[in-house]
């Protein structure tokens, strides 16, 4: 007996009630007359099989002969969809097919969008198959969410040839499936391609909507085409079409890589007058645009006025923050913000600690510098050889060379390999102290390999030193 059925024959009183529904009926009086077989209403068979749909409850619902009507299956696969993985739905939704449910392109569609979203493109081919098994048509929607599915897995081959088999089956792409198309071919770098196919789209007498026109401009502003991003902003302006906020996000981050503060600043003038309000993302592309540029006390005004609205700073703003303050030597200042983004929630990379620290060695604090060092340490970490060349470049200005011989044991014991940088910090550290011999020494010692150029040339530096100071 199927577990679906169109037909409504009279519910048992047990199951009428709109109480929890029990697995098991208790007790069904005997009679002569054969009962009515149980259907489950709508609610009821939501309950039992969205929350009960292994298979072990399902081979319980058939045994005693439990059915759903026809007309709760539609509101069942919404619950799946959102409640259960894309396999169990398609399971569902085969098994209802099976039972004579009609089938629906939208519940297809539907299905092929939760593989998609899973990743699971091959099985969402496998379901765009079957919809003219069923006797029904794909509809746009069907091709367009097939074609996200495999631009979005990088697979724009298959996308642009499921393209021309919507157009050889008299099916018209819309603004949709050209946007995905594009952005595709903006993601790898077809810059070129993509703006013939936005041509195409065009002279189809399509209208291309802002995300159109977005993906267009980040796909030239990745590429340092911003003047070519701009003419797209100005030809989307022409044809009408209202900029939204990653838009000119976009076109702000790019201006500012090229250093275009003038055009930046009217950027974010025309967004106000637009009604646009910067959000968290604006600012934080402000704030490290700025610092990028030298201008950290724009950077600064725009932190306060973030905090004035209430927009708490990301990772992205406090690194970007940090960097600025290390950059213009404010290196107590950028600890103090560090400390900011610690209370925040936020966990510093070993770059922006790195930054730090060699802000503190420029100006010769090392012992704090090296407590920076233990707080990395603290939960185990192991920081990468970047940070142990800044320390030992810190160590070695200050002449204090046996420290630095022990920070490169402590290097080697921890499993950090030195690199190039390493030695040639150590060999220039020994040669301006007037022991060149004690880096041979080391060298012979730990197996040192350095760059045989900057050992020749920092030796040959430090012996025209000497006899320079021999001769006066």
């Amino acid at each position: 007996m199927p577990l679906f059925s169109p037909h409504f024959p009279p519910h048992p009183p047990f199951l009428l009630h709109h109480g929890p529904l029990p697995l098991l009926p208790q007790h069904v009086p005997s009679s002569p007359v054969t009962p009515p077989l149980p259907c489950l209403s709508e609610r009821q068979g939501l309950g039992l099989l969205c929350f009960c749909f292994p298979r072990r409850n399902q081979r319980l619902v058939r045994k005693h002969n439990f059915r759903v009507p026809f007309r709760g299956c539609g509101s069942l696969l919404d619950k799946m969809m959102k409640s259960k993985t894309a396999s169990s739905a398609c399971a569902f939704y085969m098994e209802v097919l099976d039972c004579g449910y009609p089938p629906n392109v939208c519940n297809f569609n539907v299905l092929m969008h939760k593989l998609c979203k899973e990743g699971k493109i091959r099985d969402a081919q496998l379901v765009f198959e079957e919809i003219p098994k069923w006797g029904l048509r794909p509809t746009v929607v069907s091709y367009n969410t097939l074609i996200n599915g495999y631009c979005k897995c990088g697979d724009l081959k298959e996308g642009f040839r499921l393209k021309k088999v919507m157009e050889e089956s008299k099916m018209h792409p819309d603004v949709f499936t050209y946007s995905v198309l594009i952005h595709g071919l903006c993601k790898e770098g077809s810059l070129d391609d993509a703006n013939r196919l936005f041509d195409e789209m065009c002279e189809r007498g399509l209208v291309p909507n802002d995300v159109t026109f977005t993906t267009l401009i980040d796909g030239q502003c990745k590429n340092g085409r911003t003047d070519l991003a701009m003419e797209i902003y100005q030809q989307m302006l022409g044809k009408g079409v209202k900029p939204d906020l990653i838009t000119y996000n976009t076109l702000i981050n790019g201006l500012f890589k090229i250093g275009d503060l003038k055009e930046v600043r009217n950027l974010v003038d025309e967004m106000s007058a637009r009604g646009l309000k910067p959000d968290m993302i604006t600012y934080t592309i402000l704030i490290d645009g700025n610092c990028k540029e030298g201008d950290l006390e724009s950077a600064l005004k725009i932190r306060k006025r973030m905090r004035d609205e209430g927009i708490e700073l990301d990772n992205v703003a406090f690194t970007a923050l940090i960097s600025g303050l290390c950059r213009e030597g404010r290196v107590v200042d950028a600890e103090r913000t560090m400390r900011e983004m610690l209370s925040a929630g936020m966990k510093p990379d070993d770059a922006t600690y790195t930054m730090v620290m060699d802000g503190f060695c420029k100006k010769g604090d090392v012992k704090m510098a090296f407590k920076l060092l233990k707080e990395i340490q603290s939960d185990g970490h192991v920081p990468g050889v970047v940070t142990y060349n800044v320390l030992m470049n810190g160590l070695c200005k200050l002449g204090q060379m046996k420290n630095a011989n022990m920070l490169l044991d402590a290097m080697l014991n921890l499993g950090v390999v030195p690199d190039d940088i390493t030695y040639n910090i150590l060999l220039e550290g020994h040669c301006k102290n007037g022991n060149p011999e004690h880096f041979d020494k080391l060298r012979s010692e730990k197996g040192l390999i350095s760059d045989y150029a900057s050992y020749t040339s920092i030796v040959n530096e430090i012996n025209k030193t000497l006899k320079d100071r021999q001769r006066r």
